[in-house]
């Protein structure tokens, strides 16, 4: 029997994640702050921050990929409560804060006619203990509502199995339900057992890389410009023949007469500093980007660094391997969470506790993650045909859109046949 911790015990586990969540927010907003390591320009430059997109690429790169499809074997008809949730917007916000946070979470509530309603909680505002099992809650918190100035709580909500505790503005609303576990449900990337609620795709890795490109560029930005005014010198020069001679005219006249000295009637030796070269830093900052792409499973042309000949479908699908095996596993772990959703909103929707498994024959469906183009669509047509003549109806109208993408044609089969008798 498990023993509830308490809604005090959550509240400060938030507060200590609060904080790691809302810097990978940051590094996705493109609103971190790189420190530098005031070697050279020090604190003398001001507010100059260099920031790039490259945390943001990351999770895009990865969040377009997974494009929710639908469900199979859908007995329970939970496909109608993500529909009437806005499916579109729903699932991809769910997956952004989950790559982000490591975790969003979905509160299943009730609206005014009583069809479940879905509401996508970031892992700022959300916690809770997973069931290592279902990867369901034991119990949750959450913040519904902050104060707009001050950010401070206004509506919260404790989560146990049958019974949702509101507390807004001091008023306490205790609302019980059917639903076998907590309406608070994790949207988890990358579980495993030290850390259930999962990995952020931003990763330390990730962000040290990209402090150090940022401080790379704000180098450049400050060599950029001796490397167009190069730094010039004069030897020879008496105290008088300083103070005569105006600097910042000497700077950008065209042409600067200098006279003999007097006495003993040299004239002053004028030079110029070599100039600065931009090589070092585009040669840093590529090497930067080798290794945030590597860390990601990104290319050089996902981080602006565009290679002189184009690369076909097939040589895009290959390079991003290691994004292909990261998308899968997402849909994996996400399939399941969005199981876990539909399965407590189906509870509440029919008034009845069922059980999770089930719901074991419902499966979820994907897009392909590379969008097949005209040559691959042949290929697989080819290898449809030769498998099925091997094994006939091996591939049919169920199995072949996972692989094209392309869902079966709603035509009308009657006529469609040519020939005579």
């Amino acid at each position: 029997m498990y023993e509830y911790q308490g809604m005090g015990y959550l509240k400060n586990l938030l507060r200590k994640k609060r904080d790691r969540v809302d810097l990978r927010y940051k590094y996705y907003e493109m609103k971190n702050v790189v420190r530098d390591l005031a070697l050279t320009a020090g604190n003398k430059l001001g507010r100059f921050d260099a920031v790039l997109g490259w945390c943001p690429k990351a999770v895009d790169s990865l969040s377009d990929r997974l494009i929710f499809k639908g469900w199979k074997d859908d007995l329970f008809n939970i496909e109608s409560i993500f529909r009437m949730n806005n499916a579109d917007v729903f699932f991809d916000s769910a997956i952004i804060s989950a790559l982000i946070g490591g975790c969003s979470f979905i509160y299943v509530s009730l609206d005014e006619e009583g069809f479940p309603r879905l509401e996508v909680i970031d892992g700022r505002d959300a916690t809770g203990i997973v069931d290592p099992v279902t990867n369901l809650l034991r119990e949750g918190y959450a913040v519904l509502e902050r104060d707009p100035k001050t950010g401070h709580p206004t509506t919260e909500a404790y989560f146990q199995t049958g019974l949702t505790t509101i507390i807004s503005r001091g008023e306490i609303r205790e609302i019980p339900n059917a639903a076998p576990a907590p309406l608070l449900v994790p949207v988890i990337y990358r579980p495993d057992a030290k850390r259930p609620l999962g990995h952020s795709r931003i990763s330390r890795a990730s962000m040290s890389i990209l402090r150090g490109a940022a401080r790379t560029v704000k180098r450049s930005e400050v060599s950029a410009e001796f490397y167009s005014f190069p730094q010039k010198y004069v030897v020879g020069m008496s105290g008088e023949d300083i103070e005569t001679v105006d600097n910042w005219k000497a700077a950008i006249s065209k042409f600067l007469m200098i006279e003999k000295d007097d006495i003993s009637g040299d004239k002053p030796t004028i030079g110029q500093f070599q100039q600065a070269s931009m090589s070092p830093f585009s040669e840093q900052l590529r090497t930067f980007a080798s290794l945030f792409a590597g860390e990601n499973g990104l290319t050089l042309d996902d981080l602006g660094f565009v290679s002189d000949n184009p690369s076909s479908a097939e040589a895009i699908k290959a390079s991003h391997e290691t994004l292909r095996l990261t998308a899968r596993k997402a849909q994996r772990t996400f399939g399941t969470c969005f199981l876990n959703v539909g399965f407590v909103a189906s509870c509440l929707r029919d008034e009845k506790s069922y059980l999770r498994r089930q719901f074991y024959l419902t499966t979820p469906v994907w897009e392909p993650i590379f969008e097949p183009d005209a040559a691959t669509l042949s290929a697989i047509g080819d290898g449809a045909i030769k498998l099925n003549q091997a094994v006939p109806g091996y591939f049919n109208t169920d199995n072949l859109p996972a692989l094209t993408g392309l869902d079966p044609s709603s035509l009308p089969t009657s006529g469609m046949e040519t020939g005579d008798d």
